[in-house]
């Protein structure tokens, strides 16, 4: 991987935020389930918040293999700030793909500085990874959309300003969904309380519930019937951040981890001595340089506007599942000390574990790699 000189030192400011001001206080932000607002705040001053924002709205416009650099370093500090930025820049990419002009100068140039936060609800509580089944539908009467359902997981349910929610315009047409962008204080919506999971604590994770929700007729983003392909368009490039999240996870792991055993002492002298323990290292360290390789990779097939959606797959569902690998070894090679909060690995390790469901489960990137292999 030969990152830029620009590469390089945005990768560098970007991880003296994640080192010096997120994860300071990510234990505590999980413990509390509390998202660190003065951290994003952080972020949006120096323009992470518009990653995803053409030029024309004050936006950085990155490519793919620097949008993956920010990820890997946001992570690093916390899962759970990378992941509302990753969801945060979903929504400002359909809006900047999809949205007329009027709809980009309105929400755009805002959005770029990190508020309104963006949300992106296409999962429902029947429909997660088959989105054709969704139940939630918009109907057009004159110049608005009248939006009912219900959509589940939403990172950023509570804390979001606006929201791209996905509907189908005909109730039983799968073909017919469609994307729309929905103002949070629209009368009509209603958020749900916050789920109690098992990582990822200090991101927002909730029902958003649509009641008779009416919207102008140009927030409508995409064709009525286009919004899937927009959807998984869009997704593809989200699966490359959610690669470089794992690796950024799993480099803290195994960093944290190595200082562990150079300090810890045991059958008369440090741990690192233990060849076992420097095989597990090694291991450690192989996968992550991998993930980070089959990263880069797609996000460069991505850059050179190349069918990424294999490669995206295959980082996605590597990386992912290298992070649990690689936080599982962290705990194991604290030992006791792992299996308390009193180290960071032990959260590392719940956070891990989303990594490998959210915008697509390991078994869908198997199912869309092999698609490519089989059906071209």
């Amino acid at each position: 991987m030969d990152l830029s000189s620009e590469q390089r030192a945005i990768r560098e400011a970007v991880r003296e935020v994640a080192v010096e001001e997120i994860r300071p206080t990510a234990a505590d932000c999980d413990r509390e389930q509390r998202f660190p607002e003065d951290a994003w705040d952080t972020l949006a001053d120096i323009d992470v918040t518009g990653l995803t924002v053409p030029e024309e709205y004050g936006g950085l416009d990155v490519d793919r293999e620097t949008y993956a650099v920010v990820n890997e370093a946001v992570a690093y500090g916390s899962l759970a700030v990378a992941t509302a930025l990753s969801v945060h820049c979903l929504a400002t990419s359909c809006i900047a793909e999809f949205g007329d002009e009027s709809v980009r100068e309105s929400w755009l140039s805002e959005m770029v500085d990190g508020r309104p936060v963006g949300a992106f609800a296409l999962s429902e509580p029947e429909a997660g990874s088959n989105p054709r089944e969704m139940s939630t539908v918009a109907r057009r009467e004159g110049d608005e959309y009248v939006l009912d359902g219900q959509k589940a997981w939403i990172t950023n349910g509570q804390r979001s300003g606006v929201v791209v929610v996905f509907a189908k315009t005909d109730r039983d047409d799968p073909d017919s969904v469609t994307q729309f962008l929905v103002p949070k204080d629209t009368d009509g919506l209603t958020v749900g309380e916050k789920e109690e999971k098992l990582g990822l604590r200090a991101s927002d994770t909730t029902t958003l519930s649509f009641d008779g929700v009416r919207i102008p007729a140009d927030h409508r983003l995409t064709g009525e019937g286009r919004g899937l392909a927009a959807a998984l368009s869009i997704l593809t490039g989200g699966r490359v951040g959610i690669a470089a999240q794992a690796v950024g996870l799993s480099q803290a792991a195994l960093d944290e981890t190595v200082e562990y055993v150079k300090q810890r002492e045991q059958f008369g002298g440090p741990v690192a001595d233990i060849q076992s323990v420097r095989h597990s290292l090694a291991e450690m360290d192989t996968t992550i340089r991998a993930a980070r390789e089959l990263t880069h990779a797609a996000a460069s097939a991505m850059d050179r506007e190349e069918n990424a959606r294999a490669s995206a797959s295959a980082a996605k569902y590597f990386a992912t599942e290298g992070a649990v690998d690689v936080t599982e070894q962290a705990v194991q090679l604290h030992g006791g000390y792992g299996y308390t909060t009193e180290f960071d690995v032990e959260r590392f390790y719940r956070d891990a574990k989303v990594t490998t469901i959210y915008e697509g489960t390991t078994q869908i990137q198997k199912n869309v790699i092999a698609r490519e292999l089989l059906d071209g």
